[in-house]
C-alpha cells in the first residue's frame, strides 16, 4: 500500500477539505493585495514561485511518486509556466489598482465561461444548446461586472487586467487538462513553479530581490500564505479530491471561492461589497451551471 492510499483521508472527508481549499484560495486575493503595497511586481512574482517550489518538496516526498520529465510533458510545463507567469503579473497589477474581492469574482466566474468558449473555437466543438445559453448568460454577467454599459472598462485599468487574467487562466486550464495524459498533476504544478522561478529570476535579476527581507511580519504572512497555503496546500487538496470525487463534482466547489474572497477582503481590507460585482458574479455562476450541462 502506498503512502497516498495509507494516509489519504476518507472520501466523506473530502468535502470538508475542499471547503478548506476554497477558503484558502479565496484568502489568497487579500494576501496578494497586501503584497502589492510596497514592492514591485517582478520581485513579488519571483519570490511567490520560489517559495511555492520549496513548499512542494515535502509533498513530493510524502507522495513517493517518481518524477518523470520527457519531451511530451515538458512542452506542457513550459507553456503552462508562461501562462502562469502572465496570470501572476496581470493579477498583481489588477489587484494593485483595484479591489481583491472584485478581482476574485470576475476572474473566477469568467474563466470557466472563457474556457468553454475557447474550446468551442479552437477545437471547433459544437456545444449543447444549454451550454450556448450558459455562454450567453455568462457574457451578460461579465458586462454587468465590468460595467461595460458606461464604457468604464476602458477607463478602469484593473478591470482590463482582471479580464486578461480570466482569458489566460482559460488557456492554462486547456493545457492542464491535456497535460494529465503525460504527467501527474502534483509534478505538473511543481515543475511549473520551478520553471517560473527560473524565468522570473532572470527577469528580476537587476531588481532588489533581497528587499523582501526588509519587510515586516504582515508582508511575510501574506507571502507565505499565498505561496504555501493559497497555492501548494489548496491545489494539492483539489487534485487529490478530483481523483476521489471526480472533476465535475470537485469543480463545483469553486463557486465558493468568490464568496470567501469577498468576505475576507471585506473583513481584512475593509473593501466595500460592490453591488454590480455581486449581481454580475451571481449571474455568471448560474451561467457556469448551464455550461456544465451535457444534455441538449
Amino acid at each position: 500500500m502506498t503512502l497516498v492510499k495509507k494516509y489519504a483521508p476518507k472520501v466523506t472527508n473530502y468535502s470538508y477539505l475542499l471547503i478548506l481549499s476554497m477558503f484558502l484560495w479565496g484568502g489568497g486575493w487579500s494576501a496578494l493585495k497586501i503584497l502589492t503595497q510596497d514592492l514591485s511586481v517582478d520581485i513579488i512574482v519571483f519570490w511567490r514561485f520560489f517559495i511555492m517550489s520549496l513548499s512542494f518538496l515535502p509533498i513530493l516526498y510524502f507522495l513517493k511518486i517518481p518524477l518523470v520529465i520527457n519531451k511530451k510533458n515538458l512542452k506542457y510545463v513550459v507553456g503552462s509556466s508562461i501562462f502562469n507567469i502572465s496570470f501572476m503579473f496581470f493579477s498583481f497589477l489588477g489587484i494593485k489598482y483595484g479591489y481583491a474581492g472584485s478581482g476574485s469574482v470576475i476572474i473566477t466566474t469568467l474563466s470557466p465561461v472563457m474556457t468553454f468558449l475557447l474550446v468551442a473555437i479552437v477545437f471547433k466543438k459544437r456545444l449543447a444548446n444549454l451550454q450556448y445559453f450558459g455562454l450567453a448568460i455568462g457574457i451578460v454577467g461579465g458586462v454587468i461586472m465590468l460595467q461595460l454599459s458606461d464604457m468604464s472598462l476602458f477607463l478602469n485599468s484593473s478591470n482590463i487586467y482582471f479580464l486578461l487574467c480570466a482569458l489566460v487562466w482559460a488557456a492554462l486550464t486547456m493545457l492542464s487538462q491535456h497535460s494529465q495524459k503525460y504527467i501527474h498533476p502534483i509534478h505538473y504544478s511543481f515543475l511549473i513553479s520551478v520553471f517560473a522561478s527560473f524565468v522570473t529570476f532572470i527577469y528580476a535579476f537587476h531588481s532588489d530581490l533581497f528587499a523582501v527581507f526588509h519587510q515586516g511580519a504582515k508582508f511575510w504572512i501574506a507571502m507565505i500564505y499565498l505561496a504555501v497555503l493559497g497555492q501548494s496546500v489548496a491545489t494539492t487538496i483539489f487534485f487529490m479530491a478530483s481523483g476521489k470525487l471526480g472533476s465535475e463534482k470537485t469543480s463545483s466547489f469553486m463557486f465558493l471561492v468568490p464568496v470567501f474572497a469577498l468576505f475576507i477582503a471585506w473583513l481584512l481590507l475593509d473593501e466595500p461589497l460592490q453591488l454590480h460585482i455581486v449581481i454580475g458574479g451571481a449571474i455568471s455562476m448560474v451561467a457556469v451551471l448551464f455550461i456544465n450541462q451535457k444534455n441538449i
